[in-house]
């Protein structure tokens, strides 16, 4: 029988052991951040219907539908269903579906996979962890829950010390107003606010290229807009001149709110290193209606954006009449630990979450080794029992070679002294150790 040729499938990242245990420490330290602020944990299902899906901004090109390989005569392959490209529109829906059951507002963190089909390349997965945060108000939010989102994200890089970052905010009724005063229709805006949102990627020129090929805007516009958008200035200062524009009452509006957010930002306590206006920033979603975050590494700009988010006051209009405005982050993590590891800003370490290895020298003491492993776990140490028969040597190999930082030997002459000796291995130290000391003893080391 012919074998299966296996390659991998581009897009849909796999880890080896010692980094997916770095990914789970980066997703604690999400989750526990999370749930300092307040946040309840959900979980809605992979699928949606297709009509949910595109009903707020959805790309279908980039939507994976689901169909059945076998069906039977007169049957359809093809479902009403598709896999959720991220979580925050299957949020809408389960909060317009629950909403008489959930309390407001609603403060929900989310972390599950998510599916998108566009052209895998570096930073870029088909397959990929988001962490969401949101907070849905019932017919009005305050802005201030816009100022705690960088704040959250500002503890939690820190925390994974990833180095300096900088979360850029904006507000697109500026943006908005300002296209107005040039004449842009509104029907092309989302367009408009797409690609924007690709100038890191494409560049400039090809912004401005895509602008006079698809938009009303021509050449003299579309630089004037690029201009615009280009303000490398202090915040106040920033603020102090669109302040002064007073170009229509939608861009004065942004502005205001833009402020507000500022305010809020200090007042949490957000260095002013962390954080800065950028009126580039658009998100290309069409759902968010205000405040829009991206933020990047300092030193690292090539990764691109690591956290976005943005404020929404009309997502859930698709499926209710009630007002449910919201605002939220994510961080996709897939994405982020691949390039972190991929630019050596992050190291992985151990390819084994266990601390010590038991090793076995003796098959007639198996029963011995078993207890010791267990005495160790009781204790709350992290454990492994080398259960196959192999000469120490090797097993003190496959001790290093998966990270341990421990390894437990005994022999008869152990047993008889009612010890065990322990090898650091880290440090190569070796000692003779009471059974009745043990966990203390490795509770020093470790």
């Amino acid at each position: 029988m012919s074998k299966t040729k296996l390659t991998a499938i581009s897009g849909f990242p796999e880890f080896l052991p010692e980094e997916q245990i770095l990914f789970m420490k980066m997703l604690d330290i999400i989750r526990d951040a999370y749930e300092r602020y307040g946040f309840s944990p959900i979980e809605t299902p992979a699928v949606e219907r297709k009509e949910v899906l595109i009903s707020k901004g959805g790309n279908e090109k980039e939507i994976y539908a689901l169909s059945r390989l076998a069906v039977k005569k007169g049957e359809e392959p093809n479902t009403e269903l598709a896999l959720h490209f991220d979580l925050t529109v299957p949020l809408a829906r389960y909060v317009a579906m629950h909403k008489n059951q959930l309390t407001f507002p609603f403060r929900r963190y989310q972390i599950q996979k998510v599916w998108r089909g566009e052209r895998p390349q570096a930073g870029r997965s088909r397959e990929f962890y988001q962490c969401d945060i949101d907070v849905i108000g019932r017919g009005s939010l305050s802005l201030l829950n816009d100022a705690e989102m960088p704040n959250i994200i500002y503890h939690i890089f820190r925390e994974m010390k990833i180095g300096p970052f900088v979360i850029r905010i904006n507000n697109r009724k500026i943006l908005q107003g300002y296209f107005q005063s040039l004449g842009l229709p509104t029907a092309q805006m989302n367009d408009v606010m797409r690609i924007i949102d690709k100038r890191d990627k494409i560049g400039t020129e090809a912004v401005i290229s895509e602008l006079t090929d698809h938009t009303d805007f021509d050449q003299t516009t579309a630089e004037k807009m690029i201009d615009f958008l280009g303000e490398e200035v202090k915040t106040d200062e920033l603020l102090t001149r669109l302040n002064n524009m007073a170009i229509n009452e939608l861009f004065s509006q942004g502005v205001k709110e833009l402020g507000i957010v500022i305010e809020g930002i200090r007042g949490f306590g957000v260095p002013e290193a962390s954080f800065k206006i950028d009126l580039s920033i658009a998100r290309g979603l069409d759902y968010y209606t205000g405040t829009v975050y991206e933020t990047l590494l300092v030193d690292h700009p090539q990764i691109g954006s690591i956290c976005s988010g943005g404020r929404f006051d009309d997502l859930a209009n698709f499926f209710t009449d009630e007002k449910l405005p919201g605002v939220g982050i994510s961080i996709g993590l897939t994405r982020l630990m691949s390039r972190l590891i991929k630019e050596g800003i992050v190291k992985t370490g151990a390819a084994t979450v266990a601390s010590v290895l038991v090793t076995a020298m003796d098959e007639k003491r198996t029963s011995d080794y078993l207890r010791i492993g267990s005495t160790l776990r009781n204790a709350g140490i992290p454990t492994e029992v080398y259960l196959e028969k192999a000469r120490l040597g090797n097993q003190l190999k496959y001790a290093n070679k998966k990270g341990f930082k421990i390894a437990i030997i005994a022999g008869e002459d152990e047993f008889l002294q009612d010890s065990v000796q322990i090898k650091n291995l880290v440090t190569g130290e070796q000692m003779i150790c009471p059974n009745r000391e043990l966990v203390q003893k490795i509770g020093t080391i470790l």
